[in-house]
């Protein structure tokens, strides 16, 4: 690990004073670490701001001494975009977590990058309003994070990624400067769209300091149900059913495999399978319904009629929000559930919608033929064609991850094949930043760059992440 010069490491310490900077092994080692342990990281210095002056004269100390630095949220990234790998400075936004201002009439709230985003959603719900990014990991991850990683989740049909929910941004430029656009018109049409700059770059371009968030009404009500479909190349078909039942109110449809909610009920306590002798694919569906309209009978009826015509084998509904809880929980866990049961390749990728089952043939075909133990364990967002595709090899850990490079390049040429993309709401970080120059054209990866070289000449904004190196 480089050294960190003693007059520059002192003069950064004084920025944040006594509460806000450590050099203590015990206290910057959960920062280190990334979810899954494949990254581990080193640093001279951890420093955390509590205010955005402290963060613009962080900056620019960093960048006149070409001192490089990375941004870290709440440490939930899964391809290690938040570790300082090459013993850089870490910077936490954590304790930047207030919530300035929230407008019920204008259907905005302001949050700091590092207010988690459960305390941003228990904000908006206070005013009889809805924040609707669920992940996860939203109890520990951070608005910073979300917006800089462009998050998903579940509710990406009914309202979009980050991207769609984020107003205005304010944002720290590696030369110190701050750039306020905070202003939350949804009309401005006066030349590029500065924000989305920093939407999913990682932390490369700029530091978000705070997000403008977009808010909605809060729903009345949910119609959840768990429905077993005849096979997956039918989900499609039924969301679609669905959407023009409901008027468009589907916000979830996440497909799940049973050999993965097997595991789920296997090592995740209180969990059970509401439809324990089905074999097959399953969906978890919800439909929120605004206050005028409850969409729970159009709902069952348009199941039934996928029932008598073959499409649905069979549907379960939640009678209490006790059972809603108790589905999502299945969804959610699912991750965690893989992890438990041994080693887990993971891949977060999309492809069009109606070539989803094309996707997961093909993929299927081309690991067992490298892996004759490798299996599928595939879940995931089918409205906006993201799946989670996660390989394990039951009893073959080792081979397993001995072929992890080969097994992630088989899932990333499929996707490629189908006009995907590798990387569908995880970003790039340091897992994919040497893969993109693979499937992105030159024109892209030039543009990406100068972009970089702009915003960032000394190169001093989380270095080695997100672009391929030259």
């Amino acid at each position: 690990m480089t050294a960190l010069d003693p007059n520059l490491a002192q003069r950064l310490k004084d920025v944040v004073g006594p509460k806000g900077w450590s050099e203590e092994p015990n206290d910057i080692a959960p920062h280190l670490v990334e979810l899954r342990g494949r990254w581990l990281g080193q640093t001279p210095l951890l420093l955390k701001p509590s205010a955005t002056l402290e963060v613009a004269r962080i900056l620019a100390l960093c960048n006149e001494t070409r001192t490089p630095i990375v941004p870290q949220g709440g440490n939930t990234g899964l391809v290690g975009g938040q570790i300082p790998t090459r013993g850089e400075v870490l910077l936490s936004l954590e304790r930047m977590n207030r919530i300035r201002s929230v407008n019920p009439e204008e259907n905005l709230l302001v949050a700091e990058a590092g207010v988690v985003l459960k305390h941003a959603q228990a904000a908006a719900d206070a005013v009889q309003r809805l924040f609707p990014l669920s992940l996860g990991a939203e109890g520990s991850c951070t608005i910073g994070g979300n917006v800089s990683t462009n998050a998903g989740g579940v509710n990406v049909l009914r309202y979009g990624m980050m991207r769609d929910l984020v107003l205005g941004l304010e944002v720290v430029l590696a030369d110190g400067r701050v750039l306020d656009l905070l202003r939350g018109l949804k009309k401005d049409n006066t030349g590029y769209d500065l924000k989305q700059l920093f939407i999913g770059a990682e932390g490369t371009l700029g530091i978000v300091t705070a997000a403008m968030l977009r808010l909605f009404p809060k729903p009345a009500g949910y119609a959840t149900a768990v429905a077993a479909i005849s096979n997956v190349s039918v989900a499609v078909e039924l969301l679609n059913r669905l959407q023009h039942a409901t008027g468009s109110q589907v916000t979830a449809f996440e497909l799940m495999q049973r050999e993965s909610l097997d595991l789920v009920t296997k090592h995740i306590v209180d969990t059970m399978n509401p439809l324990p002798d089905w074999r097959g694919w399953t969906v978890l569906i919800e439909v929120s319904n605004p206050a005028a309209f409850d969409a729970t009978d159009a709902l069952q009826e348009a199941l039934a009629q996928a029932m008598d015509q073959g499409l649905v084998a069979d549907a379960v509904f939640a009678k209490s929000e006790r059972d809603r809880a108790a589905f999502w929980r299945l969804r959610e866990t699912l991750p965690e559930a893989h992890r438990l049961d041994g080693a887990t390749i993971a891949n977060d990728i999309s492809v069009p919608l109606s070539r989803i089952a094309e996707f997961l043939a093909a993929a299927d075909a081309a690991i067992r033929a490298a892996l004759p133990s490798a299996r599928s364990f595939a879940f995931g967002h089918v409205g906006d064609g993201n799946l989670h595709y996660a390989i394990k090899a039951p009893g073959n850990d080792a081979a397993l991850l001995a072929a992890r490079a080969a097994l992630e390049l088989i899932v990333a040429e499929q996707t490629a094949k189908l006009n995907g993309s590798i990387s569908a709401e995880h970003g790039l970080g340091l897992a994919k930043n040497e893969s993109i120059a693979r499937y992105k054209s030159a024109a892209e990866l030039d543009l990406m760059r100068a972009l970089k070289r702009t915003l960032d000449p000394n190169n001093i904004l989380n270095p080695g992440k997100l672009l391929p190196p030259d």
